[in-house]
């Protein structure tokens, strides 16, 4: 499993479990979200704050799942970028397509 799932104020945070976000575990984050959105879940989380480095297929599974969520009325977040993360985000302009919080637990609660 690449996430770990925990409610908080009506929220669903996802916390990424490995170090390096890349092709090898791109297919099973995209598999696990599309089941996090099947099973209702409206408003989710994605906590990075374990990661340290993403690449390109990964932030494509995240944008994929974005495009699902949105499809099924869901919404997605991102949380506890790193510096080198939050620039790429920056870079390729996916601050633009997510909301960035500095912490999960901040989102959560700025959302309720």
């Amino acid at each position: 499993m690449i996430l770990e799932t925990n409610i908080y104020n009506k929220a669903l945070i996802a916390d990424i479990q490995v170090k390096e976000a890349n092709l090898t575990v791109s297919d099973n984050f995209k598999n696990e979200m599309a089941a996090l959105i099947d099973k209702g879940n409206k408003y989710i989380i994605v906590n990075f704050e374990k990661v340290m480095y993403v690449d390109s297929s990964f932030l494509g599974a995240l944008v994929s799942s974005l495009k699902y969520a949105i499809a099924n009325k869901a919404e997605i977040d991102v949380a506890g970028l790193n510096k080198d993360v939050a620039g790429l985000f920056q870079l390729i302009r996916l601050n633009k397509a997510f909301k960035i919080h500095a912490s999960a637990v901040e989102a959560a609660t700025n959302k309720s």
